[in-house]
């Protein structure tokens, strides 16, 4: 997911796929645990991610406090 994909949705959508992305990184942690889990940069992906996400909805609202 690239940041600018990110800057064109609007603040639902972002919670929607920040919400999204954490229920797939409990999935990979629950795989990792079980030792189903083959490729663990898979986890670190998913992190990046989520802090992409969570950077856009900020600067959202950052946006939106001026």
């Amino acid at each position: 997911m690239k940041p600018n994909e990110l800057l064109t949705l609007n603040k639902a959508e972002l919670e929607g796929k920040a919400r999204e992305l954490k229920e797939e990184l409990f999935n990979l942690r629950f795989q990792l645990a079980t030792g189903q889990l083959q490729n663990t940069m898979v986890i670190k992906g998913v992190k990046r991610d989520i802090a992409r996400v969570l950077t856009a909805l900020r600067q959202l609202a950052q946006k939106d406090a001026q």
